[in-house]
Formats: structure tokens, C-alpha cells, sequence
């Protein structure tokens, strides 16, 4: 997937008023400031109350559900190798949210878990470092979970000294 049919996603879920943020290796990407590597798919986390509306603005974009794992997530594809993995997250009133797994267990978002990025000029809601990093573990790493980690650690360490936040920001 290219950041080019990155952006028709995330305006579509916006338009549709679905409250999201990017995860995975776009997340990553999004906390760097620019695109490190190639994308399969972009993984999505998003409040799991709009799941209608997300799945009807996708669908306006021609994908269809090529993987039904819910509650824990949905993969969908379209034509031109365009991938979207959701992962809906219900949300309490604390502002705590959980997502099922495809087990009996739960990935916990925390409210200080989200933050904004930038990719092209744009501002991208995405998780932040430390809740990609805590999704990182549990499972054996591939070489993009390597990428992805050293990357991650990279903007931590620059934000603890007070240099750039994330996406580049100071």
C-alpha cells in the first residue's frame, strides 16, 4: 500500500466522522515524519461505536472484507493491492479502550495512548511510541518489527531530550 491510497482512507473515515488512529508500520511512519519502508496494509485502531460508518466509507473506496475476525479486527482489500486492517476498540467512560484478540484476551489502549504524527505536511492521528512499542512483543519479531522498534526508540529518545516529538514536531 503507498501513501497515495493512504490518504483516501483517512479522509474517508474522517468525512464519516469514525474517530481513528494509524497503527503498524504507517503509525511508525507517521511518528517519524516520513515513509522508512514499503506497507503492506495500514492497520487502523478505531472506536469500535462507528464500525457501520467505518465499514461504509471504506467500501465507498471499492474494499470489500477479505478476513472477518470479529470482535478483534477486519482485514479488507481492494483492487491495486490496497489493504485496511481495522481493529475496532470499545472505549469506557475513563476513556479506556480495549480491543478483543483473536484469543480470549484484550489489547488495552490507555487515554494518554494517542497522539498526532505527520506524513506529507499532514497531521495523522496515530497510537504513540510507547503503546507501538508495547503492541510489538508477544510474538516472534519479523525484520520490519526490528525497523519498526529501532525507529520508535529513536523518537523516544529524541523527545526525552527535548528535541523533535513526533512526526518531526518540537
Amino acid at each position: 500500500m503507498n501513501i497515495a491510497d493512504l490518504f483516501p482512507v483517512l479522509d474517508a473515515l474522517r468525512a464519516a466522522d469514525v474517530p481513528h488512529w494509524v497503527a503498524g508500520g504507517w503509525g511508525v511512519d507517521a511518528l517519524v515524519g516520513r515513509q522508512t519502508r514499503e506497507h503492506r496494509d495500514v492497520d487502523l485502531a478505531f472506536d469500535a461505536s462507528c464500525q457501520t460508518a467505518a465499514m461504509r466509507a471504506l467500501v465507498s473506496l471499492g474494499y470489500r472484507t477479505e478476513t472477518d475476525q470479529l470482535p478483534a479486527r477486519v482485514e479488507l482489500a481492494a483492487p491495486g493491492r490496497r489493504w485496511v486492517d481495522l481493529h475496532p476498540v470499545v472505549f469506557d467512560a475513563g476513556g479506556l479502550g480495549r480491543q478483543s484478540d483473536p484469543g480470549d484476551g484484550f489489547f488495552l489502549y490507555p487515554p494518554d495512548g494517542f497522539t498526532l504524527g505527520r506524513l506529507q505536511g499532514r497531521t495523522i492521528p496515530c497510537l504513540s511510541v510507547d503503546r507501538q512499542l508495547a503492541f510489538r512483543g508477544g510474538y516472534d519479531l519479523r525484520d520490519v518489527d526490528h525497523h519498526d522498534i529501532a525507529l520508535l526508540r529513536r523518537v523516544k529518545r529524541r523527545s526525552a531530550a527535548g528535541g523533535e516529538g513526533p512526526g518531526g514536531a518540537p
